[in-house]
């Protein structure tokens, strides 16, 4: 058994999770519309990953029906999860926002057990809880219960629902197909809802400054071609909920950069939970990399090329 196949998946988790946290800065630049820098994040990731897909393309018609409904579902729910998250920005405070966005081990742990019968240890369970409270913690001294900011808090865990939904659909749809198929798939179904959105909003498509340009490329190509793919590709051999708990490394990125990039100041309370929510994901991983590695010794199977 080679230990450095086993890794990595879990190393394509964490670059994934440190692009995914250029996510919220990039978004605060931008001045358009939630769905329009959510549509044009989406169609510059399908645009750039077209010319990489021609040797793909013989699997599209291998697709079940299932698979086509689930994949479509999937993209819908990504679709739906960055307008509410884009918009969350426009209300609240990056660190309450990507806070409650990355709270998906809750709802992860729950669908995989209701939908795909995965099986939690109490070691996972405990390890989940210790980051969320870490979580909770960084929030804590930017938590405000009344106006703009208590509405952008409530988009922001709607769209925590909506990406958990997404991971679970994916987790189950990567077991058959490959990473291209899928993601050119799911990308292109969630790009094809936002414009679809945006034009019966009649949101302006072009009319917008360098900048916003410059943030909708930047978009495509580091949280999402870098972050949600490298993801993608590791849930073939990771669960949801392992996904999720990665993500949580998401605030720790997403504050520092708020600090340096936006003026945000970070609290000693956001510190603190950042160490909890690294030494829960610490342990999390660590007990699913053991698990792991027992049962790739008890199957034979090495193999993460793919």
């Amino acid at each position: 058994m080679q230990s450095s196949n086993l890794f990595k998946p879990y190393a394509a988790l964490v670059i994934g999770a440190l692009s995914v946290s250029t996510s919220a800065i990039l978004v605060k630049w931008v001045h358009a519309p939630a769905a329009v820098t959510a549509f044009y994040r989406l169609f510059f990731t399908v645009l750039f990953m077209t010319p990489f897909f021609a040797p793909y393309f013989r699997e599209l018609p291998k697709i079940s029906k299932r698979d086509w409904l689930f994949s479509s579902i999937s993209g819908i729910l990504l679709a739906f999860h960055f307008i509410l998250w884009f918009e969350s920005l426009n209300y609240t405070s990056v660190t309450s926002s990507v806070v409650l966005v990355t709270l998906q081990p809750l709802f992860a742990f729950i669908g995989g057990y209701l939908f795909f019968k995965e099986k939690l240890t109490i070691g996972a369970f405990f390890s989940g809880l210790l980051a969320v409270v870490g979580s909770m913690i960084i929030s804590w001294g930017d938590f405000r219960v009344s106006g703009k900011a208590l509405f952008g808090d409530v988009l922001a865990l709607l769209a925590c629902v909506m990406v958990t939904g997404y991971w679970l659909f994916g987790q189950d749809l990567r077991k058959r197909l490959s990473l291209m198929a899928y993601t050119y798939v799911v990308y292109g179904v969630s790009s094809i809802t936002l414009l679809i959105y945006a034009l019966c909003f009649r949101y302006p498509l072009l009319s917008y400054s360098k900048t916003d340009w410059f943030c909708f490329v930047a978009l495509a190509i580091v949280p999402t071609l870098l972050g949600h793919s490298l993801m993608n590709w590791s849930v073939k051999w990771v669960s949801a909920a392992t996904i999720s708990m990665s993500i949580l490394f998401e605030p720790v990125g997403a504050a520092i950069l708020a600090y340096f990039l936006l003026g945000e100041m970070i609290q000693p309370s956001q510190w603190l939970g950042g160490i909890l929510i690294l030494i829960g994901i610490g342990t999390y991983l660590w007990s699913e990399n053991r698990k792991k590695a027992l049962l790739m010794q008890e199957s034979g199977r090495t193999d993460f090329s793919n």
